[in-house]
């Protein structure tokens, strides 16, 4: 009956150490400004797949001309993926539409990129999408920027 107990005990603190450790990650990766929740989806097919598969959620940041998209779900302190403003080119917007509906949260916009050759999709709030658009036309004096 101890063991059990003991045992027990051991999973609900690792549970708690687990849970208390995401969310300081979070709160670290969003101390220095400038972040937005926002799903990716990475390699995306041209004709567009719409069954809600591949999209990972997880928070942006802006870091001078890059953008870094770390998962929620991860313990890594680091980026899982690095999109620099001037390899960013946006080829179009559309709403979640079928299955995606389930798979991103509500009221989210799909921006659909090329970056360095391989398409993706960001999907995130009409806000940070705003905030987005307007980061890549900042860019400086002398640098390419594809906003359609």
């Amino acid at each position: 009956m101890v063991l059990a107990l003991t045992v027990c005990g051991i999973v609900v603190a690792l549970v708690v150490v687990g849970l208390f450790v995401f969310g300081l990650r979070r709160r670290l990766i969003q101390r220095s400004g400038g972040t937005f929740d926002a799903s990716l989806r990475w390699d995306t097919p041209e004709e567009g797949d719409r069954n809600g598969k591949g999209w990972a959620y997880g928070v942006a940041r802006y870091n001078g001309d890059r953008v870094e998209w770390y998962r929620v779900f991860s313990y890594s302190p680091r980026p899982r993926r690095t999109l620099e403003r001037s390899a960013i080119e946006v080829a179009g917007r559309r709403v979640p539409e079928g299955e995606e509906e389930l798979a991103l949260l509500s009221d989210h916009v799909i921006l659909a990129c090329l970056h360095r050759g391989t398409r993706l999709e960001l999907a995130m709030s009409e806000d940070a999408l705003t905030g987005f658009l307007a980061w890549l036309e900042a860019a400086p004096p002398g640098q390419r920027v594809n906003v359609a």
